[in-house]
């Protein structure tokens, strides 16, 4: 694959319809008419709603002739009063699809509205650990059209989101195996403005889903192909994106390698993001950021005795050597050249909150598919390290 392949527009339809390409917002307005739209409710984060991607969102939608509004009541850690908000706004507003565009928690946003837009039942009976609610011919979810800004979350392919639950002060995953994208255009231009911390935090959430997800165990060829995939374009095309923000190779490699970790994270995670959830809930940190600081920690509680899977992920590095110290090494290597925090302290989380944090960790959905059980006090020698030297 050279720099040219990644620059031409790709048409994939696996796991949903997805557009790639630099400039392919443009699009939007004849994609959205062709799939019979007429209103959608565009939904963003609070720190995206000037951006100039939101305006250009807007005219292509009115060239073809759609109205359109913007709900951007979303938090970085989306709550699910602010789902509520959302989910009203869209009755009010009479629309009939959303395009969730912007970071991770933009689409978690969208897609939690989406999830609730059509129906009068409470957000959290698509809690993932529930079955799935039975949804009615007359409650069909609206169309969802996913964009991403960032290259890091790698939601845009799926229905789950995580949302914080404001009276357990705990994040919980939600979805519905009805709920796709109708179609998620991936426009590598719309990285370009990110600052390089932003692009660092979220490339390195990308790192983390790739790694977490491939050290999953069990048999699933097609998620650790996309696993191993996703980390090889992330270590190859991340420190480029932060060094020269204006590579469009280096965003649209990005770009195609968070899209690869997020869908194969579809067969779980691990400690990191259960640890980074709770985190995240009660401090209100920047995700990406969160996982980048706690993933030496369990890496160095979980890899001992994985050779086999450190190995493949060395090689899809290019590292000489596989043993399990260098490939950690490398990883902390990278995080620092980054310029990631040292340990969670360094970005407001206190002492204090490590038996709770630790607690609530493994309730966690993503604890179920770390590979090595943790028990209560393993999982609070994990938080105590990452709050206070997590390298």
């Amino acid at each position: 694959m050279t720099d040219t392949d990644i620059l031409q527009p790709q048409d994939w339809t696996f796991p949903v319809p997805i557009a790639y390409g630099p400039g392919r917002l443009s699009e939007i307005g004849q994609r959205c008419a062709a799939l019979g739209l007429s209103n959608p409710l565009i939904v963003t984060d609070k720190d995206s709603r000037d951006l100039p991607f939101i305006s250009q969102l807007q005219t292509y939608l009115g060239e073809a002739g759609l109205s359109s509004a913007v709900f951007s009541d979303i938090s970085p850690n989306p709550r699910d009063d602010e789902i509520g908000a959302g989910r009203q706004t869209f009755r009010t507003g009479g629309h009939d699809a959303i395009i969730a565009i912007g970071g991770g928690s933009a689409m978690d946003g969208g897609k939690a509205i989406c999830l609730t837009a059509g129906n009068d039942m409470d957000l959290w009976d698509f809690e993932w650990e529930k079955p799935p609610a039975n949804i009615g011919p007359d409650q069909a979810f609206p169309r969802l059209i996913t964009i991403p800004t960032t290259a890091g979350t790698g939601a845009e392919t799926e229905s789950t989101a995580m949302i914080t639950h404001t009276g357990k002060g705990m994040k919980f995953c939600i979805c519905h195996p009805e709920l796709r994208p109708a179609l998620a255009l991936l426009d590598p231009e719309l990285t370009v403005g990110l600052p390089a911390n932003l692009t660092a935090w979220t490339g390195a959430d990308a790192m983390v889903h790739a790694i977490e997800a491939y050290l999953v165990p069990g048999f699933h060829p097609l998620c650790d192909g996309l696993a191993l995939e996703g980390l090889a374009l992330v270590a190859k095309w991340l420190p480029v994106a932060v060094r020269e923000p204006e590579n469009m190779a280096a965003r649209g490699g990005m770009l195609a390698g968070s899209c690869l970790a997020g869908i194969a994270f579809l067969k779980g995670l691990g400690h990191v993001h259960a640890i980074s959830h709770m985190v995240g809930a009660e401090f209100n940190t920047q995700h990406g950021l969160t996982n980048a600081i706690i993933l030496p920690v369990v890496l160095r509680f979980n890899l001992p005795g994985m050779e086999g899977k450190v190995k493949r992920m060395a090689h899809a590095m290019n590292l000489e050597d596989a043993s399990v110290d260098t490939f950690i090494a490398e990883i902390e290597r990278m995080l620092d050249d980054l310029n990631i925090p040292h340990a969670l302290s360094e970005i407001g989380v206190p002492a204090d909150c490590a038996d709770r944090i630790a607690e609530k960790a493994l309730q966690d959905s993503a604890a179920g598919t770390n590979p090595r059980t943790a028990s209560l006090t393993e999982m609070r020698t994990l938080v105590e390290t990452a709050i206070a030297k997590a390298r």
